[in-house]
């Protein structure tokens, strides 16, 4: 998502910026009383409300509202019951990242509470009350859960102990100051205790102190500890609920398809031939796409393949991912918008070439599907009096608004009910297969509810991609052979200008060149463009979208100017980055740890090479150090990746090293092989034949380093994606002398 996270304003319903952030102590009316907390991003108008409570989590901890004492406020992020149970309602989604762990340790290691007593609950759709602060909306993206969580949640927790210890200390007439927590106790100097349930009925007549101190990191018990997953278990067992688990009363299921090419439309379609298929109880159509509705899912299949839709292409009959680039690259040679100049970068670089100083490349990368383990899918249950959806969405208000706006409903009558996502990876920030199955709901002829499910060739074929990009890059260098003049201009789609246009200013997409507009690296002369150029099939956020790009083309271009120079690929590295202490610092140790300078272990028959590429980006500094070896047929395999990251401070290092595992085998999977392409208009690839993933025999040896920091924390869910395919190359070219100026490797990398 790159730097969405600085400029986005999402508008589903009234998203409120720049309001006044504060906290609340309050008490519900009625026999259940409890400490109740309003957030940053929510505001008191909206916390006094009584509206329905949240939805009952899926997962781990999972707390119903029914199953908690009567008489707790509905509208608070934080609750603490006569037992001494947190209920915690989760304003991020869990889609394999680790929010539902590391989210509750702040609140715990605040409170003074053992993990274990901290319940979830999922937040309903309600941008007033659960808008990120770094995103201006409530969404799950950008690595920004735990950034946008790090203060308020702590602040939250520490307010919660502040007036428990507080209550303590009227009761026993001795100073708040002498009494210490643990474990959901408070504790005097005489060995007096009283846990959290005792003291909830006096805290909530406290008013909460308008600051308070949070702890030392020194005196952290849970935050930099690991901690395993604690949604691990039901995602094992098979209890974890995820959006196409749902089953509802009476629903039907629908298998869809759409217009394999963008633009085009339905001309034909035998419905007497689908309707007569055993199950099927009706098809549903909407312009530019069709559904079977049936009983179950092998009969809505059976039922659409007997359709046999017809479709009229349009316009885009004859698109193809050869006369998208070369339209591209006809267009990269023009003029872009500035994002950054500094120096004297032009006027150097405008010199005689001859001298050997001046180095030129261009780069591609291709469109990619983001081919989540779960594909798209949506339940739908559309009545006149209101809407329920059921899936699993990155951003609940955005399909919340989406289906007040097609429906006609007010938005308060659209209810968002969200489970675990099977993978998100910026997919599901999109509301596409939202607002297509609410569309053929609404054309269902009786009404009832109907889980819409896209299978893996209509998810790929018709998904939201990663963009296209021409990269114009140059630099000159001095006598000593490090960049004096650098120039580097991007063209590809805009996804910002679709998903957030006013993040969009003066021309510049900051997501397109997060990565290159603010390198790390000591260069006297910068000057960065963007040049917007959209394809006629539809862009997204892609794990990382800008710097997956960006760190490929600067990192593997810092590592032709070493080669140019004769200079060691980390050395020369290491001579450019004295103004930036922490990524130096994990480049020195990540090439402590893979051995870098040591000779590789010989593989028969084949070259062996060792990469490095080191970026800042989502406010991690990180360094990742590839071995590979190469084949006669140009085959690559990757022996083991090296990772040293500093993310500021860790909060589950155990999920962080998760997230690197994971980020970096689905960017060595794009790097290899990911590659989208069009012929007549229509996406070739259509499953996992033809969309190549890596396989667990595959997989290289993964060491991820955790540099021991107290800065606050920046991202972890995407730098490791973003990171790898510049290392990865950067080996296969110390092995093979061949460089990789255009991905995937598989498509570029010749034969011995």
């Amino acid at each position: 998502m790159g730097n969405m996270h600085e400029k986005m304003n999402v508008a589903a319903g009234e998203v409120s910026g720049g309001r006044r952030r504060f906290l609340r102590v309050g008490a519900a009316a009625g026999g259940g009383l409890l400490v109740s907390f309003l957030l940053p991003g929510c505001n008191r108008k909206e916390n006094d409300r009584q509206e329905a409570p949240p939805e009952k989590a899926v997962g781990h901890a999972a707390t119903a509202v029914s199953d908690v004492p009567p008489g707790l406020a509905p509208n608070a992020f934080i609750r603490i019951d006569r037992e001494g149970i947190v209920t915690l309602i989760m304003h991020k989604v869990e889609m394999g990242q680790g929010t539902y762990t590391s989210i509750p340790m702040l609140i715990a290691e605040e409170l003074g509470v053992d993990l274990a007593k901290v319940k979830l609950e999922h937040a309903p759709a309600d941008n007033n009350l659960y808008s990120d602060p770094l995103l201006g909306g409530q969404v799950t993206g950008g690595s920004t859960s735990i950034r946008g969580a790090w203060k308020p949640l702590r602040e939250a927790g520490a307010t919660a102990r502040a007036v428990l210890v507080e209550a303590a200390a009227q009761r026993w007439n001795a100073k708040a100051e002498t009494l210490r927590v643990a474990n959901g106790t408070v504790t005097d100097g005489a060995g007096k205790t009283l846990h959290y349930g005792e003291l909830v009925e006096a805290a909530a007549k406290l008013e909460a102190p308008k600051t308070v101190a949070l702890k030392d990191p020194g005196s952290f018990t849970l935050i930099g500890k690991k901690h395993a997953r604690l949604d691990s278990p039901p995602k094992v067992d098979g209890t974890a609920q995820f959006g196409i688990d749902v089953k509802l009363p009476n629903m039907g299921i629908a298998a869809v398809s759409a217009c394999p090419v963008i633009g085009g439309k339905l001309i034909a379609s035998n419905d007497p031939k689908a309707l007569a298929v055993p199950g099927v109880r009706e098809v549903l159509k909407i312009g530019n796409a069709v559904a079977v509705v049936a009983s179950n899912m092998w009969a809505a299949k059976q039922g659409l393949a007997a359709l046999a839709p017809q479709w009229e292409a349009g316009a885009n009959a004859n698109v193809t991912t050869a006369s998208i680039v070369a339209d591209m690259v006809e267009k990269s040679k023009g003029k872009g918008a500035v994002a950054t100049d500094k120096g004297n970068a032009l006027k150097d670089l405008d010199g005689d070439a001859k001298d050997g100083r001046k180095i030129e490349a261009v780069y591609e990368a291709p469109f990619l599907a983001h081919a989540t383990m779960e594909p798209m899918n949506c339940a739908v249950d559309l009545r006149a009096d209101g809407c329920d959806l059921y899936c699993g969405t990155q951003v609940p208000s955005l399909a919340q608004g989406a289906a007040a706006k097609i429906t006609g409903l007010p938005i308060e009558k659209v209810k968002v009910h969200n489970f675990y996502l099977g993978g998100g990876f910026g997919r599901r920030l999109e509301v596409d297969y939202v607002t297509q199955a609410v569309a053929f709901a609404k054309a269902q002829a009786k009404p009832g509810p109907v889980k819409f499910v896209w299978t893996r060739e209509e998810d790929i074929q018709h998904d939201m991609y990663r963009p296209y990009y021409v990269d114009r890059i140059a630099a000159r260098l001095d006598d000593k052979g490090r960049p004096q003049a650098w120039f580097h201009r991007v063209t590809g789609s805009s996804v910002m200008a679709r998903f957030a246009p006013p993040a969009v200013k003066d021309g510049i997409d900051p997501d397109a060149v997060e990565g290159a507009a603010d390198l790390q690296y000591t260069i006297p002369g910068l000057h960065v463009e963007y040049l917007r150029h959209e394809p006629p099939i539809p862009t997204a956020f892609w794990r990382g979208v800008g710097p997956t790009h960006n760190v490929f083309v600067v990192e593997s271009f810092i590592d032709e100017l070493a080669h140019a120079a004769k200079q060691d690929p980390v050395a020369y590295r290491r001579a450019l980055l004295d103004k930036s202490p922490r990524l130096l610092g994990v480049l020195n140790l990540a090439a402590e740890k893979a051995g870098w300078g040591k000779p590789l272990k010989a593989v028969a028959g084949r070259k062996v090479g060792r990469g490095v590429s080191a970026q800042f980006a989502f406010g991690s500094y990180m360094v990742q150090i590839a071995e590979v070896s190469v084949g006669p047929e140009g085959d690559v395999t990757v022996h083991r990746v090296v990772c040293a990251l500093d993310c500021g401070q860790p909060v589950n290092p155990d999920g962080i090293v998760a997230q690197m595992e994971g980020g970096i085998v689905f960017g060595l999977t794009a790097a290899l092989w990911g590659e989208i392409t069009l012929e007549g208009g229509r996406v070739v690839q259509s499953n996992f034949s033809d969309y190549r993933m890596m396989r667990m025999n595959e997989a290289p040896k993964v060491e991820v380093h955790i540099v021991a920091s107290k800065d606050e924390p920046g991202g972890i869910g995407e730098p490791g994606t973003s990171g790898i395919a510049p290392a990865l190359c950067n080996a296969i070219f110390a092995a093979t002398g061949q460089r990789i100026r255009k991905l995937p490797v598989s498509a570029s990398l010749k034969k011995a």
